[in-house]
């Protein structure tokens, strides 16, 4: 199941919903997109508004727990920061009411189309949807399952086939192991609150670029803007004709938009303070969701209070970089270098800055941490202390070519050879206390020294912008635009 030809088809077109088996195509998955978001935004501000305490009990026991951590194991990305990251999941299982949209699926295992990573900055005051390709090319590890059995390894096959091996935990260990990001927690959706959801928000406006009339969704709706809700936002989001072009990428950017439009209504001033309308919403997100067990309804409460300086323009969506990947023009792959400088700057932000930080960042920091080779000494007498040290300076993005030892009872400080005074002061600014000095002796052209002393204290974040990506999305944009 994780070899590079696999290519799951799925039948979830309207119109299949009977018991017949017609030739399957390909379907829309948008509507995953409005469970995950109404979790993760709705329900969550929902907790932080202080209406729903007395549905804690009721809420709490409405989820599905998983031991991601157990599952996983201890051999994961270490946190270099105060951010938090929660993967989101659509899966199409077909069990109990999910059947009527399709019932020759019934028995299958589900599968996670859907997959994005919602990173909300230290502070929670600004936020990224990033999102994963469900046909993105990349090595997928053997993984524990529930059952106690284990999945088999692939060095390369589609992102969403690690839902398939392993369900949600052997997702998150695949995008750890690409990433080297930490994911704190995860949420999955199914779709059977759909309609419930959307009419608890009263409506998701969305904006069509022509007149669709498609009998097999039934969806009737002229050019222009239309906010949907129950049966209309189904048919919205399973339509698989006249909206894009039909590629991964086309509805991924459709999804983005449906995403940011909900979340634009959902941090309304009329829906946070609308009592009626947040139970109702957090009633139907909670009934379909799968948690890891660490996300339950007190950290959830936890993390709104946390967010409550976000609005919708601090609320932005990306797609990872991608590119076509060579032995297959049906699949994309990671675009390089382009992948690993947003990675590492995902896991290095402190704060989320915008276009013109991020400007003004980039022309201060003229030399990036990844053209910066480092030597990295041990002065003390603690054991492993540079080889620590090395990994840090590894996460943030550093070159590392070489860990050594020193005698003993050295301070901290940085050295550089010739022509490597800019890569210093970029080292520097990590080192707390660390001024920039050149190398009298020893020293080798481009090459930047660290000798870890006893003052030594730590590494510290470094203030990343994180890099505009192309084609990303604010969730206060015009959604005509």
């Amino acid at each position: 199941m994780g070899d590079g030809s696999m290519y799951l088809q799925y039948l979830d077109e309207p119109g299949n919903d009977q018991d017949s088996e017609p030739p399957p195509r390909r379907r829309g998955r948008g509507w995953r997109i409005l469970g995950w978001t109404s979790v993760s935004v709705a329900a969550v501000l929902l907790l932080g508004s202080g209406a729903a305490y007395a549905y804690y009990w009721r809420l709490d026991h409405n989820i599905h727990h998983e031991d991601t951590d157990g599952l996983i194991g201890a051999n994961r990305p270490k946190k270099l920061n105060n951010a938090l990251n929660i993967l989101m999941l659509g899966t199409d299982s077909r069990a109990g009411s999910n059947a009527k949209y399709g019932r020759r699926m019934k028995n299958d295992p589900p599968r996670s189309d859907t997959m994005i990573l919602l990173h909300l900055s230290p502070g929670g005051k600004q936020a990224l949807g990033i999102s994963f390709p469900r046909d993105l090319m990349v090595p997928i590890p053997s993984c524990a399952r529930t059952d106690g059995t284990s999945s088999p390894a692939a060095s390369a096959g589609m992102l969403n086939t690690s839902f398939t091996n392993g369900g949600a935990s052997c997702t998150i260990k695949t995008i750890e192991g690409f990433t080297n990001v930490k994911i704190d927690h995860f949420m999955q959706v199914d779709f059977t609150s759909f309609k419930s959801v959307t009419d608890a928000v009263g409506g998701v406006e969305v904006c069509l670029p022509q007149d669709v009339n498609d009998q097999d969704s039934k969806l009737h709706l002229t050019k222009g803007r239309h906010v949907i809700k129950g049966e209309t936002a189904l048919a919205y989001v399973r339509n698989r004709h006249g909206l894009g072009d039909g590629s991964d990428l086309q509805r991924i950017r459709r999804q983005q938009q449906f995403m940011g439009s909900l979340a634009k209504k959902v941090l309304s001033a009329g829906t946070l303070t609308n009592p009626n309308r947040l139970l109702s919403l957090a009633e139907a997100g909670t009934k379909s969701l799968t948690t890891d067990k660490g996300l339950g309804v007190t950290t959830m409460v936890k993390i709104a209070q946390g967010m409550q300086g976000l609005s919708a323009g601090k609320l932005r969506f990306v797609t990872v970089p991608v590119a076509a990947y060579a032995p297959d023009p049906n699949r994309v792959a990671l675009s390089q270098p382009n992948a690993d400088r947003f990675f590492t700057a995902i896991r290095g932000d402190t704060t989320i800055q915008d276009e013109t930080k991020a400007s003004k960042a980039s022309a201060a920091s003229k030399v990036p941490p990844g053209q910066v080779k480092v030597r990295v000494f041990n002065g003390t007498e603690t054991k492993g202390l540079a080889g620590r040290v090395a990994e840090q300076l590894k996460a943030q993005g550093f070159q590392v070519i070489k860990i050594g030892s020193l005698s003993s009872g050295r301070s901290t400080q940085v050295l550089y050879g010739p022509g490597a005074s800019p890569g210093a002061a970029t080292l520097a600014g990590v080192i707390p206390g660390a001024k920039p000095r050149p190398r009298t002796s020893g020293g080798t052209a481009g090459v930047v020294d660290l000798v870890v002393g006893g003052d030594f204290t730590s590494v510290k974040a470094r203030k990343t912008a994180i890099p505009k990506v192309e084609g990303e999305l604010s969730a206060d944009q015009d959604i005509c635009s």
